[in-house]
């Protein structure tokens, strides 16, 4: 690239950027945020790394590259308002030991991973790679990680207190058997911890994105990624790879609507370049999730998608329901008891060749009903409504594929009926607010 410089303006005039000879790229002040999405974006770059010094650091891979080089980093000063979504440091794998990939691929030192600590039968594999007759599945790039029995990696993040903050991970089993992968945090003990069934193969591909959510105790914590099982074969295990963290927000309830993120729009951290989604697993805990305000109540996930893949009713994000009754999704909002209220979503078709008929049994409160998605010529999407009276200060409302659906590409991937835009809502305020006047206009004349 050669010595250069650049300008990109700033909250407080501008920046320049420094390309040296050895194409190492530095902001000397604070870029805002749509600048540096900018810069990602057109130069393509696929890395967003925290370092342990609160530095950013953004990679770009020149994929045309057998060996996967990685050139030109982009190092940028994190400020109060930087950008809160990232790939942990060498998320992906793709960052070569001190003294090379191994040819191996067994990993003999605890740190011999670069900036992950690993404990027990450790491997780094590569695309291609044979064990027996199976080709070990690697989701992104060239390389990934595979534990073996009892196994782990783990990374320690800079996070912020109090704040709830999601992990998406890619992953995939390596054998027919009975495979699962325990993901948790940890400062001086165990903050939380989840183990994910990986038996279930959500998409021909082989591999599924995930995601979980903590809620940050302390000021820095260790992510680690263990297997729990004792394989009969030992070189079974699950593979994981190109790992994120997100820090979370809980969007504000609407003006007129009971639901918190009932668009949707805010969620777990999705790659540009997935085109399978995210899944949701099982979580109880509705302070703690990856879809703020939602839980997913039932043992199989919902996937998370967005515009860019996937048909969207509103905005850029939305859930697909999978499996039937076995994914649920499900929320509490605030209601009044005795009250009559009306429940409202976008029903539709996620436009990834889900063989119809496509269904939901949706919920609130007491009353549940089935809701057909018919496809229409102009849309891809319909609005659905049901009525319910509230019971309580508090009112369940959920939805799930009534069912079972696969794509009719490859008759295996697993899909079915998007929902988008939630909304609850009193169902006489609107005719409350143009009854009254109408009361009002009318006894004036009564009387004049």
């Amino acid at each position: 690239m050669g010595i250069s410089n650049e300008q990109y303006p700033t909250k407080d005039g501008a920046a320049n950027i420094h390309y040296d000879e050895d194409d190492l790229v530095r902001v000397d002040a604070e870029l805002t945020i749509g600048i540096l999405r900018k810069l990602v974006y057109m130069n393509d770059f696929f890395r967003l790394n925290y370092k342990s010094d609160s530095t950013l650091l953004l990679t770009k891979s020149t994929k045309e590259f057998d060996n996967q080089e990685v050139i030109g980093p982009l190092v940028y000063k994190i400020w109060d308002n930087g950008i809160e979504k990232s790939l942990v440091v060498n998320g992906d794998f793709e960052t070569p030991p001190s003294n090379g990939f191994p040819d191996d691929a067994m990993v003999q030192d605890s740190t011999e991973i670069p900036s992950w600590r690993s404990d027990g039968t450790v491997e780094l594999i590569k695309s291609g790679q044979k064990q027996g007759g199976m080709i070990l599945i690697v989701p992104e790039g060239r390389h990934a990680v595979r534990l073996g029995n009892d196994a782990e990696i783990s990374q320690e993040l800079a996070v912020e207190k109090g704040f709830i903050y999601s992990v998406t991970f890619s992953a995939a089993r390596t054998c027919a058997q009975l495979e699962s992968l325990n993901v948790s945090v940890a400062s001086d003990e165990p903050i939380a911890s989840q183990t994910i069934d990986l038996q279930t193969l959500y998409s021909v591909q082989g591999w599924d994105p995930y995601a979980w959510a903590f809620e940050a105790v302390e000021d820095r914590v260790r992510l680690v990624f263990r297997n729990p099982g004792m394989e009969d074969d030992p070189t079974c295990g699950p593979i994981i790879d190109d790992i994120a963290v997100k820090k979370l927000f809980t969007p504000d309830k609407p003006k007129g609507n009971a639901v918190v993120n009932g668009d949707f729009e805010e969620g777990p951290w999705m790659f540009r370049n997935t085109t399978l989604g995210v899944l949701l697993p099982t979580n109880l805990d509705e302070e703690t999730s990856s879809l703020p305000g939602w839980t997913v109540e039932s043992n199989r996930a919902v996937r998370f998608i967005d515009s860019d893949h996937f048909s969207v009713p509103e905005g850029k994000r939305a859930v697909e329901l999978l499996s039937g009754k076995e994914g649920i999704i499900s929320q509490m909002v605030e209601t009044k008891a005795n009250v009559p209220y009306k429940m409202s979503f976008s029903l539709g078709h996620a436009g990834d060749k889900c063989k119809e008929p496509l269904a939901v049994m949706a919920f609130a409160g007491d009353q549940a009903q089935n809701f057909h998605y018919m496809a229409q010529a102009n849309s891809s999407f319909e609005v659905s409504e049901l009525n319910f009276t509230a019971k309580a200060d508090r009112t369940r409302i959920a939805f799930y594929s009534v069912y079972y659906n696969t794509r009719t590409d490859d008759m295996s991937s697993l899909c079915g009926p998007v929902i988008d835009d939630v909304r609850v809502w009193f169902s006489g305020s609107s005719r409350i607010g143009f009854g009254l006047p109408v009361l009002v206009l009318v006894l004036a004349l009564v009387f004049i």
